[in-house]
């Protein structure tokens, strides 16, 4: 299972934006039925709300595509 980072620009995102951005919904009216039947974990703890405020720090696990940690985007990315 891949880990990476992933970067916020604003002060927080949703979980619903962030499964948007990581394609794994089309559009945010699945969010529900993604967290429905996929199992998330937010901090390692189940979360099954859409509008779950994700900041910087904290760490979302979808065991189908990976582990993300979130960062603000204005702290340094590291060298490619």
């Amino acid at each position: 299972m891949k880990k990476s980072r992933f970067y916020i620009k604003e002060e927080y995102l949703t979980l619903g934006q962030l499964l948007k951005e990581l394609s794994l919904i089309s559009s945010g009216g699945q969010a529900k039925w993604f967290l429905r039947e996929h199992p998330v974990y937010v901090d390692s703890e189940i979360e099954t709300r859409r509008g779950r405020k994700l900041y910087p720090g904290m760490m979302v696990e979808i065991p189908a595509s990976g582990t993300f940690f979130m960062v603000s985007d204005n702290e340094p990315h590291p060298e490619s």
